[in-house]
């Protein structure tokens, strides 16, 4: 034990001394699914600001929420707190003007391949629909809870219930509370409680999916309640609304998961297990559609729903902003996740990839 303290004492010694960022004690994931890169740079796109692409019936009500004459201040209204706090103290790779794409590797360009190749490191051409079957492949959350400095101190809240069959607790032991599913976390705490009262009242609008406000009540619980180490939250609406052509609920679902996200950092900040020792990632699943005729789609032949975004924030993160001339791929978020703690991922298999370069 003493020995164990003394390595971990020298490594956070060496860890300030050295210009390299340092590991992080616990990791926060979150994901928006089917979230175009477009917006994340851009913010609202001119084109589909109508009744035709867009699905729009109060043009002039949605200008004045997100409309602005430039792209940096488009994007900046859209998503505040990925513009004000994180570029400037963080990392957010994506964007082609920089000649810096990141991109799906798997071909498929919808949900459960990317969420396989995200959480596993590599594609897997087995994995062909978004059937729920659980997933054969060892994922790296899976590969942190047989860290005994980790176990059973990982948890996963999602919108989407096919999470549940790619995290696959199953086999993986993972906590994994996903779609309309009451939380059962007992003993339940108050707040948990209403949570789930409150989820028993709502429209079930989509059957597989909840309401994002839902998953992000319980996640913000969870961590209160427990102090995880590792927490990955997938929300799910950008991704429905942009299949119903309702460009306006679109935006605003991505304006609500970025406020989660300042939430959830300020929350953190707050907590002394968790002030400057945390580590957060943001991504997608897949890219969408480049038209207004396509942009709701993303599938194999969807052109431009290969390219995606990814953004990281906190402890092991160097303040670099927008990467210009680094490509990335979203078979490199699984190792990154190991890695900003202090894990090497890629040991489970050779076919994982590479973790993004995030220190100076």
């Amino acid at each position: 034990m003493l020995a164990r303290w003394v390595a971990a004492f020298v490594a956070g010694v060496l860890c300030v001394l050295s210009s390299v960022a340092c590991a992080a004690d616990n990791l926060i994931f979150v994901t928006l699914d089917g979230f175009r890169w477009q917006e994340v740079f851009g913010g609202a796109d001119e084109s589909l600001l109508n009744k035709e692409s867009g699905g729009v019936a109060n043009v002039p009500a949605l200008k004045q929420r997100y409309w602005k004459e430039t792209p940096a201040e488009r994007r900046e209204i859209l998503m505040p707190f990925l513009w004000q706090h994180l570029v400037k103290h963080g990392q957010l790779f994506g964007d082609p003007t920089r000649n810096a794409t990141a991109q799906v590797t798997n071909g498929k360009k919808f949900s459960y391949p990317g969420y396989n190749e995200m959480f596993v490191g590599f594609p897997d051409d087995r994995i062909t629909s978004n059937a729920p079957n659980p997933n054969p492949n060892i994922n790296v959350l899976e590969f942190l809870q047989r860290d005994s400095h980790f176990a059973g101190r990982i948890a996963a809240y999602a919108t989407w219930d096919v999470m549940h069959a790619i995290l696959n607790p199953q086999r993986s032991g993972l906590f994994v509370q996903v779609g309309w599913r009451p939380i059962n976390d007992q003993p339940l705490s108050p707040a948990q409680v209403t949570i789930n009262e409150m989820q028993s009242k709502l429209p079930v609008y989509w059957k597989d999916n909840v309401w994002d406000a839902v998953t992000m009540a319980g996640a913000k619980e969870h961590l209160l309640k427990h102090r995880p180490r590792v927490l990955y939250v997938g929300l799910g609406e950008t991704d429905e609304w942009a299949h119903a052509r309702r460009y306006d609920l679109y935006l605003d679902a991505a304006q609500k998961g970025d406020q989660f996200l300042r939430e959830l950092w300020e929350l953190t900040q707050s907590l002394p297990d968790y002030k400057d020792k945390t580590a957060f990632v943001i991504t997608t699943d897949h890219g969408r559609g480049l038209t207004g005729k396509d942009w709701t789609n993303h599938s194999a032949e969807t052109v431009g729903a290969e390219f995606i975004w990814i953004a990281a924030l906190g402890s092991g993160v160097a303040p670099l902003g927008v990467r210009s001339d680094v490509n990335a791929t979203q078979s490199q978020i699984a190792p990154t996740l190991a890695n900003l703690l202090g894990r090497n991922f890629g040991q489970l298999d050779p076919k994982i990839a590479k973790p993004l370069p995030l220190s100076k």
